[in-house]
């Protein structure tokens, strides 16, 4: 299996180099050159458990690591860091499937692909002779950054720099990234959105001068990023785990199509859904949720993708993000595999903010459905939720919960559906508490965490009771136009 460009499909490299690079030549994401068939039949995967699936999955992709090194990355990643042995359990609630992804060690759903992609990159490192320390560095809206700190911390020939927007993520979000531990670990705010931060890491991966500035002193990038591959893969896995638990439970008969509702910012969580689908997962519709920042509800009724629009901060920030970056993976499958005029598109992107696609390329995208939930609607299903069927769910995937019950609603279509649950209530303890009831709002972040905790019914999660008095270890906050300097100051210094 090797990995194409999706701006020039003359450049191949093999699962281990893709992983390692991040991003390819001119800021184009590796895809695969086709999406693998599941080759185990539903009724075998039904026995498996999630680590057993997880590699049933990805040695289709990752064909140039042996058995035993996928298996032992798989090991190491699905461990005792989380806190249940399902590791994605699926809740029934007002009759829809709640999958929660975020039973790892920083409780959102990056912990799937994060708690791997180090034990990826080292062993990719290893297979292509790396002599360089790999230096991670990434943007996040808020839990990209934590899942990447907790997964590279004191990992052996690697540095992690994780950029965030110092006023666009959530408290508990905040402190679980400045209280980090590890010598090769720096986390910086910036005066800034999480776009400016993305786009501030994506120029410094395509700066030759700077990675030539930075090999001469034994550093290369990598991405954590949902641009990386290493990230995209592993999330397919918990797509196909949740189908085959539907069928073992007898919820849903095997070959019954089930929906998949998913909260969506970056694209690349729905982008798995929509590759496991392709691999023969009896997937109907694709249905991505956004919140008030709706340019993918936007695409998916016009065709025209435009980031020219004010910034909303929502109480769901991991979603506030106007450039999808992953969105670019598809962009180039309904353009017929076609990188160049897939690279014609992101440069239309990039200088005027807007692009629009084909209706051709439009007819492709009849799986999806998109739809957005403003915050009055999201506030309004985490209580209805936790008063009807006593269940409490974080914000994003509340979004998702209201874009599913409009779908509903316009379509009257009633297949079995699964909700990507992307975060533990607990990460964002002070929207969802006062969604449920006002007489909250006045009270502090971790006060609000044991009023959770009574009204759950659910342990307070390690990760929220370690930040609890954990000392706070990263101050820096820089300007947007600082980043590179930021950058060449802790790996040069």
């Amino acid at each position: 299996m090797l990995y194409v460009s999706t701006r020039n499909t003359e450049e191949k490299v093999s699962a281990s180099q893709a992983i390692l690079k991040g991003l390819a030549e001119n800021s184009g994401l590796y895809v695969p050159e086709q999406i693998p068939a599941l080759d185990l039949p539903i009724e075998k995967l039904t026995d498996l458990t999630y680590q057993e699936t997880a590699y049933e999955v990805m040695k289709l992709f990752f064909t140039d690591f042996t058995e035993e090194e996928l298996k032992k990355c798989i090991e190491n990643a699905y461990d005792e860091k989380f806190d249940t042995k399902e590791i994605a359990p699926l809740v029934k609630a007002q009759g829809s499937y709640y999958l929660e992804l975020f039973h790892g060690s920083t409780i959102a759903f990056k912990d799937m692909a994060l708690s791997i992609l180090p034990h990826l990159l080292t062993t990719a490192a290893k297979k292509n002779q790396v002599k360089n320390e790999i230096v991670i560095l990434t943007a996040t809206s808020g839990d990209t950054g934590k899942a990447a700190l907790a997964g590279f911390a004191g990992v052996e020939g690697t540095k992690i720099i994780v950029f965030y927007p110092k006023d666009g993520v959530s408290p508990i979000q905040k402190k679980q990234m400045v209280t980090q531990k590890g010598e090769n670990t720096l986390v910086v705010g910036i005066n800034g959105n999480f776009d400016q931060a993305q786009t501030g890491v994506k120029q410094m991966f395509s700066d030759q001068a700077l990675a030539q500035e930075l090999a001469a002193a034994g550093y290369q990038f990598s991405s954590a990023n949902s641009i990386n591959i290493g990230r995209l893969v592993p999330q397919i896995v918990y797509y196909v785990y949740a189908y085959a638990k539907m069928v073992k439970s007898e919820e849903i008969a095997d070959g019954d199509h089930i929906n998949v509702v998913v909260p969506t910012g970056n694209f690349g969580n729905i982008l798995a859904a929509f590759y496991a689908k392709n691999m023969g997962l009896p997937i109907g519709k694709l249905i991505c949720a956004s919140n008030e920042n709706k340019v993918l509800y936007d695409f998916f009724a016009t065709g025209t993708y435009d980031r020219n629009r004010e910034f909303i901060l929502t109480s769901s920030p991991s979603m506030d993000i106007l450039i999808s970056s992953n969105l670019e993976r598809l962009i180039y499958r309904i353009a017929g595999n076609d990188g160049e005029k897939n690279q014609k598109l992101m440069r239309e992107l990039q200088e005027q903010g807007k692009y629009e696609i084909t209706e051709a390329m439009r007819e492709q995208l009849s799986g999806f459905y998109g739809n957005y939930a403003d915050e009055a609607e999201t506030a309004a299903v985490i209580r209805e939720i936790y008063q009807e069927a006593g269940y409490i769910i974080d914000t994003h995937t509340a979004v998702a919960a209201a874009v599913y019950k409009k779908y509903q609603k316009e379509t009257g279509d009633t297949t079995k559906t699964v909700i990507a649950s992307t975060a533990s209530p607990y990460k964002f303890t002070r929207s969802v508490m006062t969604a449920i009831d006002q007489k909250y709002q006045d009270k502090p972040d971790f006060d609000l965490v044991d009023e959770l905790e009574a009204l759950s019914g659910v342990t307070v999660p390690r990760a929220i009771e370690e930040i609890r008095t954990a000392e706070v270890r990263h101050k820096k906050i820089c300007e947007v136009e600082e980043m590179q300097s930021v950058v060449k100051d802790f790996l040069l210094q």
